[in-house]
Order: structure tokens, then C-alpha cells, then sequence
């Protein structure tokens, strides 16, 4: 059930629209009211958006896909960082150098980006809601997922961070801690790894990108007035701190 209008007049952009959480946060926000734009490798997104392709470890294409939404869609007031990739499924001592820094640098190098990019426009205007998808995996570390799960957790503490520097300025940043969602980017990963996730949930199934899209678009809108700097858990029951 969507909140109806609770967006409306707001511009909102969403990495990873083209597919999983990002697709599914990217309809909410347009059907409760938002001008929302994209960024992904591929300029698709639900239709509606205004996609943008860029690569969001590299931070002069962020600024440069800001730089356009602001142009021709109006000022940012929600970014919701869900782009990601989920690494190799591989034991610590076979993920390569470069195997690594990849990860690193779309998982955690862009949710940084992305986020100092839009930060000064919304501090001026004082007001602006940041939602970083981080994962259940960023605070338990799971085993084959080492550059996932490190890559995750600084998410976390980048949320936290960022959080308090911006706590009096009217922008609030918190991120989402989701537990195995059924979404593309399982393709990428060990029918193994799934199922030791799967098997750690006490509702016993994955999660809907729904299901994180309704929590995402709470923490985007104004009703999230007393939260900053904060991880949320969506996982089923797995999650125990």
C-alpha cells in the first residue's frame, strides 16, 4: 500500500534503478508523487524515470549525473544509493587484488560519492533525506564474502558518520540493512552462499524488493524527522543487534 502524495514536489535519485531494490524504490517514489531519476551501467529504470548510465565509482560521472537531474529534473531532496554488486563467491585467501578494489570501489567508494555530491545542495536548502543500502552482511560478515561484507559494513559506519556531521542541518542520513533479498544481482553468487543465507532466516524465505522499498520510503520522506546516522534491519529475523 503506497502512501499517496507523500513525495509530491520532490526530486528524487535512486542508483540501481535499473533492476531489484532500486527499480522497486524508484516505482514507490513515483507512485507516492516524486520526479525521480536514475543512475545505473544501463540507462533503464522503471518507466517514468529519467535514466541516466554512469559508472558511480567514478566520482566526476556522479557529479556530472547530479549536475543533469538538477538541471532537468529540479533540486535533489532524496538520494537513495542501492547500487551494488555482490563479489565473487570466493574464500579470503582467492579474492585477487583486483577482485577486491572492484568491489570496494562500486559498494563502498560510490556510496560516498554519491552521497558528498548531493550533500551541499541539500545542507543550503535545509532539508534532504540519504538512504544508503547497506546489508545484513555488513554487520555480521558472511563467509565467502569478504569484500562484500567489509565493503557493506562501511557503508554502515559511513551512514553513521555522515549522519552526525549533517544532524543539525535538516538532511538526515540512515541506511538499510537488508538480509537476502530475491533480486538479480543473485545470479551473481553460489547456489552455496544463498542458501547458508536463506538458512539463517528465522521467517524462513528471502525477502520481497517491496518489502525494503516500503522501509527505504519512509526513511526518504518526512515522516522520518527524529533519525539520523541510524541502521535499520529488514531480514527477516535474522538480524540480532
Amino acid at each position: 500500500m503506497s502512501n499517496d502524495y507523500r513525495f509530491s514536489g520532490r526530486v528524487a535519485l535512486v542508483t540501481g534503478a535499473a533492476s531489484g531494490i532500486g527499480a522497486a524504490v524508484a516505482r514507490r517514489l513515483l507512485a507516492e508523487g516524486a520526479k525521480v531519476a536514475s543512475l545505473d551501467l544501463r540507462a533503464e529504470a522503471p518507466q517514468g524515470v529519467l535514466a541516466l548510465a554512469g559508472d558511480i565509482s567514478d566520482s566526476a560521472q556522479i557529479d556530472a549525473a547530479v549536475a543533469r537531474v538538477e538541471a532537468e529534473v529540479g533540486p535533489i531532496d532524496v538520494l537513495v544509493c542501492s547500487a551494488g554488486v555482490p563479489g565473487e563467491s570466493l574464500p579470503t585467501v582467492e579474492v585477487s587484488d583486483e577482485e577486491w578494489r572492484r568491489v570496494m570501489g562500486i559498494n563502498a567508494d560510490g556510496v560516498f560519492f554519491c552521497n558528498r555530491a548531493v550533500v551541499p545542495g541539500m545542507v543550503a536548502r535545509g532539508y534532504g533525506r540519504i538512504v544508503n543500502v547497506a546489508s545484513i552482511a555488513g554487520k555480521e560478515g558472511n563467509p565467502m564474502a569478504a569484500a562484500y561484507s567489509a565493503s557493506k559494513a562501511a557503508v554502515i559506519a559511513l551512514t553513521k558518520a555522515i549522519g552526525k556531521d549533517l544532524a543539525r542541518t535538516g538532511v538526515l542520513v540512515n541506511c538499510v540493512a537488508p538480509a537476502v533479498i530475491d533480486t538479480p544481482i543473485l545470479e551473481d553468487v553460489s547456489q552455496e552462499h544463498i542458501d547458508y543465507m536463506v538458512e539463517r532466516i528465522p521467517m524462513g524465505r528471502m525477502g520481497r524488493p517491496e518489502e525494503v522499498a516500503a522501509l527505504v520510503c519512509w526513511l526518504a520522506s518526512e515522516e522520518c524527522s527524529f533519525s539520523t546516522g541510524a541502521t535499520y534491519d529488514i531480514s527477516g529475523g535474522r538480524a540480532v543487534y
